[in-house]
């Protein structure tokens, strides 16, 4: 903390954390900000002995939209998550095939597999629903590792991005629907949003029905965020604790907690991975049921 910081927090009361966490100039950043650099999307990352600029680049524009495509710091920690699940399960692979027990990490991604196969996909989508275990693996994998990535010093937490989890329910609604359509065909898909009821009654339903194709994803998206982003904001108000009291014989207790919070960031985590997929693959067993359900009604 510089001085001129310092100097603020000295000559300010502290009414309430939003008004001791306030910017003390125009040009630097407050501490709200560097409390929150998990949570905050920016062009720099940092690392201990400095920080790294990411490149950036004009932004384009197409048929009246401003789109940027610069590198952000979520963008590049979801990349080393991608890269970071792409060498894992290449090498559990790999290990794997050459070994008639798996040991290792090959064993750790192992155990992984069949508990997504047996505990989520199966159950959920039944045995038709292997044949989309590879893309819930991927999901599992991909998410977990972000949510750890974001637990290390200096890391950031892309899933804390609502563009990320939004881009990830994107994807869960198109496999939601392809499987409901490879199962039963598009006309039983079709069907299927008539609710098997009445054709006079066709004119409210046929509406509930495709707001629910939506709000699904929607859930899917705001969960995931809200949780990512929940653990980082109460070690915020914690440690926001010590600039309120402005005393130090107070930050045992804060520090304390906020340990503890990270120790639950761990379990929350796997349980947001979980959580995620098991949710994608609930959903897509249910459009892969409700599409033949519901042309059986309407041919009665």
């Amino acid at each position: 903390m510089t001085s001129s910081l310092l100097d603020t927090l000295n000559t300010h009361s502290a009414k309430s954390v939003a008004d001791t966490l306030i910017a003390h100039s125009e040009h630097k950043e407050n501490i709200f900000t560097e409390l929150l650099h998990h949570v905050k999307d920016s062009h720099v990352i940092d690392y201990p002995f400095g920080h790294f600029q990411l490149p950036q680049f004009p932004p384009i524009h197409i048929f009246g939209l401003q789109i940027d495509l610069s590198i952000t710091k979520h963008v590049f920690f979801l990349w080393l998550a991608a890269f970071f699940v792409f060498i894992l399960t290449v090498y559990a692979a790999r290990k794997n095939s050459k070994a008639k027990v798996p040991k290792g990490v090959g064993n750790l991604v192992e155990v992984f597999i069949q508990f997504v196969r047996d505990e989520i996909v199966i159950p959920n989508m039944g045995k038709d629903g292997v044949r989309y275990l590879s893309y819930l693996l991927t999901t599992f994998f991909f998410i977990l590792i972000m949510n750890l990535i974001g637990l290390v010093p200096y890391g950031a937490t892309a899933t804390s991005n609502v563009s990320v989890t939004a881009g990830l329910a994107i994807i869960a609604f198109i496999m939601i629907q392809v499987a409901a359509i490879k199962k039963h065909g598009v006309g039983s898909y079709l069907a299927h949003l008539t609710g098997g009821v009445h054709w006079m009654l066709w004119p409210i339903m046929i509406p509930i029905e495709i707001l629910g194709l939506f709000t699904k994803p929607f859930a899917l998206c705001i969960r995931l965020f809200a949780n990512m982003t929940g653990g980082h904001i109460v070690i915020l108000s914690l440690i926001g604790l010590i600039f309120v009291f402005k005393t130090v014989w107070i930050a045992p207790i804060p520090i304390a907690f906020t340990i503890g919070i990270n120790l639950l960031e761990l379990f929350v985590a796997f349980l947001q991975a979980y959580i995620f997929t098991m949710l994608t693959s609930l959903f897509m067993g249910l459009g892969m049921q409700e599409s033949n359900h519901s042309s059986q009604e309407s041919h009665h």
